[in-house]
């Protein structure tokens, strides 16, 4: 579906029965809302209906040029337009990656319109700012943002040769086919300047600037992530202020919605039954 929201237009994937308790699902770099087909099945089945927008600077009908576009401020703010677009007054909120980031700080910011946050790969924002800061372990795993924000370099090395280089950074998620899937989107026009646009707005100050979270939250983080170390992830506990669970996945890489789906979809659903 596409669906009108702040005078863009967002590809949604829907799922699971209409009228299901509704789950809003958040994509991370450089993906889109398909890195969730393998996790949803199981949560339709337990009677949820899932949207799964391609966010800002993914879908094509949503990529402003302006890089301040892509502030946090404007992320959480599209979340939230998409939940009144679905008329949809609070949903259960999942977020991998960049997407975690998102789903962070609308659960900070608009308490009211999250029933549960399960948080993927990425701590609370708060938690990776301190940790860019101080930790010298985690400043080297994140030394990649530094080509990531330089304007047409980044392009160029990432889409060099048939996009060599970014189909190597995705061979975590699984087979030739599922690389090209999140590939071959990055080399439409634009597609890849609008994904890396949230690196180049991102600043430390907009992550520390992410309040509290005291919806009921599961954080989910995997052992072989090269992105996220262990200090920034251990630090998240003290960014929640409601009921909170951390569940550690061993053996698996930063693409958890693709690697261990099966896992993930368990952690979700045992958030959204207050199970956790």
């Amino acid at each position: 579906m596409r669906i009108d929201a702040r005078g863009l237009e967002f590809v949604v994937r829907a799922g699971g029965a209409e009228g299901g308790v509704p789950a809003l699902l958040l994509h991370g770099f450089p993906q889109h809302g398909g890195e969730w087909d393998d996790v949803a099945p199981a949560l339709h089945a337990a009677g949820l209906r899932t949207y799964a927008p391609d966010q800002r600077g993914y879908s094509p009908g949503a990529r402003p040029a302006e890089v301040e576009a892509y502030r946090i401020p404007e992320l959480v703010a599209d979340a939230v337009a998409l939940l009144d677009a679905l008329g949809v007054e609070a949903a259960h909120l999942v977020g991998h990656d960049w997407g975690a980031v998102v789903a962070w700080a609308v659960a900070a910011a608009h308490p009211d319109r999250v029933r549960t946050l399960t948080a993927v790969s990425v701590p609370h924002p708060a938690a990776m700012a301190h940790a860019l800061a101080n930790d010298p372990q985690q400043k080297v795993r994140s030394s990649y943002m530094v080509l990531f924000r330089q304007p047409g370099k980044a392009e160029s090395v990432l889409l060099g040769l048939r996009a060599a280089a970014l189909r190597r950074m995705l061979a975590g998620v699984g087979d030739a086919t599922r690389v090209a899937s999140y590939a071959e989107p990055m080399r439409e026009p634009g597609a890849l300047t609008g994904a890396l646009n949230w690196y180049r707005a991102m600043s430390r100050a907009d992550l520390a600037r992410v309040g509290p979270v005291a919806v009921p939250t599961t954080y989910v983080w995997s052992d072989r992530d090269r992105a996220i170390g262990r200090g920034a992830a251990e630090a998240c506990a003290t960014h929640v202020t409601g009921d909170y669970r951390f569940v550690e996945l061993p053996g698996v890489s930063h693409w958890i919605p693709d690697e261990a789906p099966a896992e993930l979809a368990e952690a979700i659903l045992a958030r959204v039954r207050g199970t956790a």
